[in-house]
């Protein structure tokens, strides 16, 4: 069985859906669209593969989210963007400690309601 290049799928998904779009005018349509790439690995990895990316783009990396643990660059084509996002492991870590007491406490009901 021969394997589904990804690259080429999502090319040919992309122009079927604007195909689709084109054609049905009923249909609404989002303000905007984002593609997301995330790359794995280490840090040193992840920086390595998105400034590729960067250079590939001919794009900067953005340091506006570097403070929340994301290194990250990305080409706008109007409201369709290309946007590579490396979440480095201190942001992943954060998000795990966080996501340890999901389900503990319930925001909705204050503690003192019975």
């Amino acid at each position: 069985m021969p394997s589904i290049d990804p690259r080429a799928a999502l090319i040919d998904g992309l122009r079927n859906l604007a195909d689709f779009l084109e054609t049905s005018p009923g249909v609404p349509v989002p303000f905007s669209v984002t593609v997301h790439h995330f790359p794995d690995g280490t840090d040193t990895e992840i920086r390595a593969e998105i400034d590729g990316i960067a250079e590939l783009l001919g794009t900067d990396v953005d340091p506006g989210d570097a403070g929340y643990g994301h290194y990250r660059t990305g080409l706008a084509f109007g409201p369709v963007q290309y946007s590579a996002v490396g979440i480095l492991a201190h942001s992943r870590a954060r998000h795990d400690a966080e996501m340890s007491y999901a389900g503990c406490i319930d925001p909705i009901t204050p503690p003192h309601a019975a």
